[in-house]
């Protein structure tokens, strides 16, 4: 065993380098979730997979809402991954977690690659959707447990580029094997996926374990260790390693409040009073399901559709399509540079803004285009490729400006000791939420066209209030302050940051004062006492030396 320990790569890597390396193989794991949401578009439209999957004949997808229906079961796997894998992370540790979740992303990407007919290719959607609740639930929180909180804008950016850059490779595989005419062309693309989780499972042994979850299973040393590591190389006695170890025991003391149990939360909250738990569980949810529904998903997996509805061939089409999502890759990396500047909301804002223009506008090119093309086939061609720039616009818009800011609240929101499992309720929001949409998409292309995007960009202009009034602005707030920001019973940001002032003021302007008092009123003793240290302080002291 001694001997084992020994042999663990990471104990070798500058700390600055191990932490690097962490965020690239959970980026890795991520682009297998990319790949999964850009292949089946594509890959459903082939010849081959129509036949097998019956869907259609003579090469023309004639079932929608079967298509629709194999889509969205990747999906309903994702749901019940995203609670199991959350357990089993808890339970078995973060790494064994991931490597359980890898292990069902290969079988299920597998079994789609063998499948012989459509219960088959169903079955292994689920499976497939099983590994990436287990991943999505798994690697955010245990790369956050091991990064530092003021990089955490940054690092959600560059880990999601990993993500786009997953869609963009699904789209140049279904591009270069287009010319295929045997099962290759659809079975090849479904196994290429296995590729990003081999490599997670060739490396994540010989990455370090997360601190907190060491600590809480009495491996007290390992976790210390560790810290020092990725905090660059530093001393036990380091004052910043002793305060995040002060804050992971309190942090890890206070999980155990029946209000953090999973069940307490689903029922509305029990047991957390004024922290609204339940509130939070359901805006997590309800954002992911509002990004879902804004056209990302018809345009991520179904963008070569999209181009033949503007009048460009097959060639074109898949050419544009991997073009305009291969757009989303710098668009994310830029995102870095606005979502912690300018906050979550205004960028959340600026995008629904902006993408329900575009999807308008995208909509009007193509009605024309397609009036245009019995009469005169140059205006139509300048339409459609009008419609196509404005789908480009589109893309740059939502990669810099809501793909972060949707998915980063979903752990903000949450006190820190419980943030793994309020995570889960993002994800259980992106699963419901792309399981419908992926489920629709093919039926509303076929009979609506065009109106299609009428129809997203209309649910952009809705999506701007719902965000405006109900959803505080969490960035830059201290993990202390977060908690103060849902402390009154209106669900309207107004009537809470009115709150949030008040509970300030009544504490002689002390955040950390105004907290341990919030956690005081919900717990039910009083936090009067000078000797009375609460994990906020805890956590304020942390932040200091951060």
């Amino acid at each position: 065993m001694a001997g084992f320990q020994k042999f663990e790569p990471w104990r070798h890597v500058p700390g600055k380098v191990l932490l690097f390396l962490i965020n690239v193989v959970a980026a890795t794991a991520l682009v297998f979730e990319g790949f999964n949401q850009g292949v089946f578009g594509t890959v459903s439209s082939t010849p081959g997979f129509i036949e097998m999957a019956k869907i259609g004949h003579d090469g023309i997808v004639t079932d929608t809402t079967k298509q629709g229906g194999l889509a969205a079961a990747y999906y309903f796997g994702g749901i019940w991954g995203c609670f199991i894998g959350g357990w089993v992370g808890d339970k078995l540790g973060r790494k064994r977690g991931v490597l359980i979740g890898t292990l069902f992303g290969i079988i299920g990407a597998a079994l789609m690659a063998a499948s012989q007919n459509s219960n088959m290719f169903i079955v292994a959607r689920v499976i497939a959707g099983l590994g990436i609740g287990f991943i999505n639930a798994i690697i955010p929180p245990w790369v956050s447990e091991l990064s530092q909180a003021h990089d955490r804008g940054s690092s959600f950016s560059l880990v999601f580029v990993a993500n786009y850059l997953g869609i963009v490779i699904a789209y140049w595989i279904n591009f270069g094997v287009r010319g295929y005419q045997s099962d290759f062309r659809w079975r090849f693309p479904l196994a290429w996926m296995v590729i990003p989780l081999l490599i997670v499972d060739a490396t994540v042994p010989f990455l370090p374990e997360s601190p907190r979850w060491l600590i809480a299973n009495q491996k007290r040393e390992d976790a210390i260790e560790i810290l020092c590591k990725v905090r660059g190389d530093l001393l036990a006695t380091d004052p910043k390693i002793l305060a995040e170890v002060e804050q992971l025991d309190a942090i890890i003391e206070a999980s155990h409040h029946k209000r953090n149990n999973l069940v307490n939360i689903v029922l509305g909250g029990r047991y957390s009073g004024s922290l609204h738990l339940g509130r939070r569980a359901v805006m997590g949810f309800a954002l992911q399901l509002i990004q879902q529904w804004t056209g990302i998903l018809a345009i991520v997996g179904w963008a070569t559709t999209l181009f033949a509805l503007a009048g460009f061939d097959s060639y074109k089409s898949a050419w544009l399509g991997g073009l305009v999502n291969t757009i989303g890759i710098p668009g994310t990396a830029a995102a870095a540079l606005v979502v912690d500047k300018i906050g979550r909301i205004k960028s959340l804002i600026i995008s629904f803004i902006t993408q329900g223009i575009a999807l308008f506008i995208v909509a009007a090119l193509i009605k024309t285009s397609q009036d245009a093309s019995s009469v005169n086939t140059d205006q139509a061609a300048r339409l459609g490729t009008g419609a196509a720039a404005f789908v480009f616009v589109y893309i740059w818009f939502f990669t810099m400006f809501n793909i972060i800011p949707s998915w980063i609240y979903g752990t903000e929101i949450w006190p820190q000791e419980i943030r793994a499992k309020g995570y889960s309720f993002t994800i259980f929001g992106w699963a419901v939420g792309s399981g419908v949409t992926q489920f629709v998409i093919p039926i509303l292309l076929q009979r609506l066209g065009w109106a299609t995007f009428v129809f997203f960009g209309a649910l952009n202009i809705v999506a701007m209030p719902i965000i405006y009034f109900f959803y505080p602005e969490v960035a830059k707030r201290s993990l202390e302050e977060i908690n103060l920001l849902f402390t009154s019973d209106s669900l309207f940001v107004k009537a809470n940051m009115r709150e949030y002032h008040h509970r300030i003021d009544a504490a002689g302007g002390s955040v950390p004062v105004a907290a341990r008092k919030l956690l005081a009123e919900v717990d039910g003793y009083s936090a009067s006492s000078p000797g009375d240290v609460s994990y906020v302080e805890k956590r304020g002291d942390l932040e200091e030396h951060n």
